[in-house]
């Protein structure tokens, strides 16, 4: 097989290996789980290091795909490739550029849950108390 072929599988498998280890992380990170509750902001950091995961699975297959496609797209403009050996865009690239994006999105997502430097909430103010009623409520 030519290099470029062997080099976008390379850039797949490692995409499919990162995103495996990125769920991993993610899911260590989610707050249903009871792993790692005592500390939040670890837990939540673990949430973000699981979405940079898979920003970078994203981006290993965006790039192995389009690389794929641009390879296709310059041999079937060739015009000394014969007419009956031309490829098309074909299901599986198509599949592989929306895989891709969703990841990326997916991995943006769970990096927006980023833990703020501090833990404690502000103080909630309660309602404010109403004078005393005369008796006459009026609705």
């Amino acid at each position: 097989l030519p290099g470029t072929l062997q080099a976008t599988r390379a850039l797949m498998v490692a995409s499919i290996l990162l995103g495996l280890v990125g769920m991993f992380v993610a899911v260590t990170g989610m707050k249903c789980m009871k792993c790692m509750e005592d500390d939040q902001v670890k837990k939540m950091r673990m949430a973000v290091f699981g979405g940079v995961i898979f920003i970078i699975s994203g981006l290993a297959a965006l790039v192995a795909t389009s690389w794929y496609g641009n390879r296709v797209a310059r041999a079937f403009y060739d015009p000394f490739t014969p007419v009956n050996t031309r490829f098309e865009f074909g299901s599986a690239l198509f599949i592989g550029w929306a895989a891709s994006s969703l990841a990326i999105l997916g991995g943006s997502f769970l990096c927006c849950s980023c833990p703020r430097r501090e833990t404690s909430y502000p103080p909630t103010r309660g309602y404010p108390k109403n004078a005393s009623s005369t008796g006459k409520d009026y609705v």
